[in-house]
């Protein structure tokens, strides 16, 4: 008798498996300290640029041209990286994510556009920076006893990926639970690669609180500061839910096939797209603050950090300013995805928040599962990985995550259906290539 519920024998773990657990364990200590490093650098010189020096020279608030030098500054850094440095600075982030190892010779110019592109205004999160940092030392650190590009190499990749970003997405299981549907999509066996990947995010998230703790730098992670959960959603929060999703999902469709449009461009003329890029994104930043009379940093940047502005403890933007806000960040992170370096995530979660806040006044529908119910369908749209979908919104709501589970998880399912469908009758997308994209997989 095999057991005693019929189905398949468990599978056995080898004493090689049992090494690689090993080693992604230790692999999770040097990895979470570089990662740690490049995120208190990138908060570092985000906070110099759009908070410290405005002050310093007496503008309060960001005038609207603020954004226009640094951006340019960004935007002819990101262009080096990705025509002068081997891997093009990293994959374009309008091809999803990919759970598949950085190559190490490329991690100078991975580095050098997200250092040099996000903290002057680029709207792109460091999700993918930190997935391409995570893998590439994972494949320095075990390249004498791992033969590189084996299923060994990919696996202990993934591990160093989960790792970096363990504290970005605010959990540990968010980063896990990410790495390994993105690494199903990318042909790895799922079954072995959770094991390591539990095991590297929650040393990961270890070193990280350590290291915040012991050096006092500031590190983000994704939190959503004052918003009132209700214990549970009303049956009106529930019949908004659906529409929501299907506009956001068609929205996110609309801003992904403008990028797509631009792909080919940036393929020919990768520097020069970059500065268009960037001048599109300060244009849109100048506008939006000279149309509404807000800061233009909220344009620019991956949104991570200003999502409180939605909630009670924020300054929320009236309804002109929300419908401004989401055309023209649209805009910015439509060129961004097609054009430079960095996650899709991040303006993604932000974009879906600020539709929330602006449907939240529609009869019978709360700030607080409307802004779920957002950020639920623009991530699933996006990426789209329903699973981490769920989970990372799931946790962001915090302790009032119970109730609004149903708003969360029919947002999902809604916004990746409707996604699909128009994926498979609407456009002419060329499809992407098997790294792992999100699109057209």
């Amino acid at each position: 008798m095999g057991g005693t519920s019929g189905g398949p024998a468990p599978e056995r773990l080898g004493a090689a498996y049992v090494r690689l657990l090993a080693l992604a364990a230790l692999i999770g200590v040097p990895v979470s300290v570089a990662a740690f490093a490049f995120l208190a650098l990138l908060h570092w010189l985000t906070h110099l640029v759009w908070e410290d020096l405005p002050a310093r020279w007496g503008f309060d608030p960001v005038p609207w041209w603020w954004p226009v030098p640094w951006l340019l500054v960004g935007g002819a850094i990101v262009a080096v990286a990705v025509s002068r440095l081997p891997g093009r600075g990293g994959h374009v982030p309008i091809d999803g994510l990919s759970a598949e190892p950085v190559p190490p010779s490329h991690l100078p110019g991975v580095l050098l556009a997200a250092l040099g592109g996000l903290p002057l205004g680029v709207v792109l999160g460091p999700e993918a920076p930190l997935m391409a940092v995570g893998g590439a030392f994972a494949a320095i650190l075990t390249g004498r006893w791992v033969a590189r590009g084996g299923p060994a190499s990919a696996l202990l990749g993934a591990s160093g990926s989960a790792s970096a970003i363990a504290v970005i997405f605010g959990s540990p299981l968010v980063a896990a639970v990410f790495i390994l549907e993105s690494a199903g999509r990318a042909g790895l066996k799922q079954t072995r690669v959770v094991l390591p990947c539990l095991l590297a995010a929650g040393v990961g998230a270890l070193v990280f609180t350590g290291l915040g703790s012991w050096t006092g730098l500031a590190v983000p992670s994704l939190s959503l500061p004052g918003l009132d959960v209700p214990a549970r959603p009303d049956f009106a929060d529930l019949l908004w839910t659906i529409p929501m999703a299907v506009l956001i999902a068609v929205g996110v469709r609309q801003v992904h096939h403008l990028g797509r449009r631009l792909v080919p461009h940036a393929a020919r003329r990768p520097a020069l797209m970059a500065m268009v890029a960037v001048a599109v994104t300060a244009a849109a930043a100048a506008a939006y603050s000279l149309l509404t009379g807000r800061s233009p940093v909220e344009v620019v940047l991956s949104g991570q950090e200003a999502l409180g502005v939605f909630t009670a403890e924020g300054d929320v933007p009236g309804a002109w300013a929300l419908v401004a806000l989401v055309a023209l960040k649209g805009l910015a992170y439509a060129v961004s995805l097609a054009t430079l370096r960095g996650g899709p995530i991040f303006p993604a979660l932000f974009l879906g928040a600020a539709v929330g806040a602006l449907l939240a006044g529609l009869p019978g529908l709360g700030i607080a599962p409307a802004m779920a119910a957002g950020m639920a369908a623009a991530t699933a749209a996006i990426l789209p990985l329903p699973v981490s979908a769920a989970v990372l919104i799931t946790l962001l709501l915090g302790s009032g995550a119970t109730g609004m589970t149903p708003i969360v998880l029919i947002a999902v399912v809604v916004a990746f259906v409707t996604e699909r469908l128009i994926d498979r009758t609407g456009d002419d997308e060329p499809a992407p290539g098997p790294a792992g994209g999100a699109h057209g997989a």
